[in-house]
C-alpha cells in the first residue's frame, strides 16, 4: 500500500514521500509539461481554475509548455483552439505527436516520403506540409510506411486499406498508445491504440514503433531545448498509463490529476505511484507556491 500525504482536511494529496520531502522536490521544479484534455480543459470546456494555475506558476517563475498525444489538430489549430477558450500559447510551448512523429520519420527513417495515413486532414496537412506524400486508398498506390493516429474521419474503407499495407509488411507506425480520448459528450472517442488493437487484430503485427507519452522522447527534447535537468520537470496529466508513466520514464516528476480518465481509487491501487496525486492544477499550484516559502 502506498503511504500518502494528506495536505488538507478536505482535499486529499496522494505521495509515496513524506510532506518535507515532497515540498523539497516541489521546489526544485522550474518547468510544467502539462497534458491538455482532462488536464487543462476537458472537450471544448476550460476548467475554471486553469487560467489562474498558469498565472501562479508566472509568479513563481517556473515556465511551462503543453504536451498533448492527440494528433488529430495541426499545431496552429490547438494554439487557435487555446486562444479561443483563452489560454495565449505560443508554437514554443506546444508539443504534439504529429510533431513528434513527423521529427522521428525526418531523423530515423528519411527514406519514408510516401506515407499511408490513417488521420484527421488537420493532421495530414501538417505532414504534408513536412514534405510527405499521402498516398490514396488504391492498392495501386504503395506506400512507403503506414502511420496511424487517433482518427476523427476514420472509415471503414480506410482501416480495411491500412490493415492490408500492414499486412504486406509495410512498416507500420503509431502517434500514441491512448484507447479512448477525454471528452465532455456523451460518448466514447475511441483513441489510437484502440485503432491499432483492431489492427492488430486483423494482421498479426503491433506497431513497429508507438510514439507519444509513454515514450518519454518529447520530455527529453523539452529538457534540451530549455536546458532542464529532469528533476526540475514536472509532466503533469490525468492518465497514469501515459502522463505519469512518461515522468518516470524520463526521471521527471509525475504529477496525476483527477479531473479526467483517472479516479483517486485506481491512482492509490497503482503499481507505479504517481510522485503527487491532487484533485486538479489548482492543488498542484497551491502546493508548488507553498514549497517557494
Amino acid at each position: 500500500m502506498n503511504p500518502c500525504f494528506f495536505h488538507s482536511p478536505d482535499s486529499a494529496c496522494l505521495s509515496p514521500f513524506g510532506e518535507e520531502e515532497l515540498l523539497a522536490r516541489l521546489r526544485k521544479i522550474r518547468h510544467v509539461a502539462l497534458d491538455m484534455d482532462g488536464t487543462i480543459y476537458l472537450g471544448s470546456s476550460i476548467f475554471p481554475f486553469t487560467l489562474e494555475f498558469l498565472d501562479r506558476l508566472k509568479r513563481l517563475g517556473i515556465s511551462y509548455s503543453f504536451l498533448t498525444n492527440n494528433p488529430s489538430r495541426s499545431m496552429d489549430d490547438y494554439l487557435a483552439k487555446l486562444a479561443k477558450i483563452g489560454i495565449p500559447a505560443t508554437r514554443d510551448e506546444m508539443h504534439t505527436t504529429a510533431v513528434a512523429m513527423v521529427d522521428f520519420l525526418t531523423s530515423q527513417h528519411p527514406e519514408y516520403k510516401r506515407l499511408f495515413l490513417m488521420g484527421t486532414p488537420s493532421m495530414v496537412a501538417q505532414f504534408e506540409q513536412a514534405g510527405f506524400e499521402r498516398t490514396a486508398m488504391d492498392t495501386d498506390d504503395e506506400p512507403d510506411a503506414v502511420v496511424v493516429a487517433f482518427d476523427l474521419t476514420l472509415t471503414y474503407e480506410k482501416l480495411c486499406a491500412a490493415a492490408w499495407w500492414i499486412a504486406q509488411g509495410k512498416p507500420f507506425f503509431a502517434t500514441n498508445p491512448d484507447q479512448t480520448c477525454p471528452t465532455d459528450k456523451k460518448t466514447i472517442l475511441v483513441d489510437c491504440g484502440s485503432i491499432c488493437a483492431c489492427l492488430t487484430s486483423a494482421t498479426g503485427r503491433k506497431p513497429d514503433r508507438m510514439l507519444g507519452k509513454p515514450d518519454p522522447e518529447m520530455l527529453y527534447g523539452l529538457m534540451e531545448k530549455r536546458n532542464l535537468k529532469p528533476d526540475e520537470v514536472a509532466m503533469v496529466g490525468d492518465r497514469l498509463y501515459t502522463d505519469v508513466e512518461t515522468a518516470h520514464n524520463a526521471g521527471a516528476f509525475g504529477v496525476l490529476v483527477l479531473t479526467g480518465e483517472t479516479t483517486l481509487e485506481t491512482a492509490y491501487a497503482a503499481p507505479k505511484s504517481p510522485h503527487l496525486t491532487v484533485q486538479n492544477i489548482e492543488k498542484l499550484g497551491e502546493l508548488l507556491e507553498e514549497s517557494k516559502k
